[in-house]
């Protein structure tokens, strides 16, 4: 598998996805922000708009965060980041693996652009909404299935990194705590070193 990569992006996700994997992967930096690099072909053949992350694992390509660790965890199942197809939980996984896309992304970008909350008409409902469910979801916690840590908790904790990042979550006690579980795991503080380095 070959990763391509860029500090200070959504990459970050998919380098901790596969340091949880624990499947041997090349690591490809590039510089999204210097046009010469984000023309390089091969990038482009796995990446067609540019963006990072982007994966390429035999004749696969994937170059969404989501659709990478969704696919990761299903294509290398002995890691045990997904529940199995016809699983109870399979299907409340796929909720929360998509969650960050679907609506915690939305949200935040609605909060940060300023722009009108309009909860009926925008599928994300609005910033606080996300929150809320979001919370109920990690009730029972440690993670969002519970007792196990699955992909979407990559998704998921990731998103909440970035939001504490953002100074969006000084008066969350629960989802900083989660944040900082997230944070302490032996995948997570690799990737960060990629990311550092």
């Amino acid at each position: 598998m070959k990763l391509y990569w860029c500090p200070k992006t959504r990459a970050l996700r998919a380098l901790w996805m596969l340091e949880e994997l624990g499947e041997p992967y090349e690591r490809v930096r590039i510089d999204i922000r210097d046009p010469a690099a984000k023309a390089n072909p091969a990038f482009r053949a796995v990446s067609p708009m540019g963006k990072v992350p982007a994966l390429e694992d035999g004749a696969t390509r994937l170059w969404d965060s989501g659709a990478i660790c969704a696919y990761l965890a299903d294509q290398y199942p002995r890691s045990g980041l997904a529940p199995a197809i016809g699983a109870a939980d399979r299907g409340r996984y796929l909720q929360w693996l998509l969650y960050t896309n679907s609506v915690i992304e939305p949200a935040m970008a609605e909060k940060f652009s300023k722009a009108p909350v309009s909860a009926l008409a925008h599928g994300w409902g609005s910033y606080e909404q996300m929150l809320e469910v979001l919370r109920a979801g990690l009730a029972e916690g440690p993670w969002i299935l519970g007792a196990r840590f699955s992909a979407a908790d990559v998704m998921l904790g990731m998103a909440c990194h970035f939001m504490q990042q953002f100074k969006l979550l000084d008066a969350e006690p629960q989802l900083t705590g989660y944040a900082d579980r997230c944070r302490t795991r032996p995948a997570f503080q690799r990737a960060l070193a990629f990311e550092e380095s």
